[in-house]
């Protein structure tokens, strides 16, 4: 039986020690009240909000901020098409990485479908997520498929 280097030893308790962890870390349930409504509550409401995050990589920084400055006409005409409005992106830095943060609101009556709109539009699928999306790196967590992680809300005041 050929053993097995210590290098791999170590990562294997590093690995072990990892999942552990992760899987008896405390969730802390959400708190609900007159700033933070309910899933019901805010399903009902008229405008959805969404908040999500991505990590930004630093060497495509100039080219994500060149981009974003004048976002291209097609692309702007697929989110308003898909009910989107006060689309915004953030940009901060945390422990010397880049995090991009995004904020919209939703005025539609089928989010699923008019988010997947957007994805039909030949110009965003073809030549814009392509771009931008090799200047993101995805969160764990991130669910397949998705680029950014969704955030949790938990305040608002109109």
């Amino acid at each position: 039986m050929e053993r097995c280097p210590a290098w791999t030893v170590v990562l294997l308790v590093l690995s072990l020690t990892l999942v552990i962890g992760c899987q008896t870390m405390t969730r802390v349930n959400p708190v609900y009240g007159p700033t933070n409504p309910t899933s019901d509550e805010a399903a009902k409401a008229k405008v959805k909000r969404y908040g999500s995050v991505v990590e930004l990589l630093p060497e495509k920084e100039k080219q994500y901020r060149e981009l974003h400055a004048a976002v291209w006409p097609d692309v702007v005409k697929a989110i308003k098409k898909a009910n989107i409005q006060n689309y915004n992106i953030y940009l901060t830095e945390i422990n010397g990485k880049k995090y991009l943060f995004s904020y919209l609101e939703y005025a539609g009556n089928d989010a699923a479908t008019d988010f997947a709109s957007i994805g039909l539009d030949k110009t965003t699928k073809e030549k814009w997520w392509p771009i931008t999306d090799a200047c993101q790196n995805r969160l764990p967590g991130t669910p397949k498929g998705e680029q950014w992680l969704a955030m949790e809300m938990l305040m608002h005041i109109d």
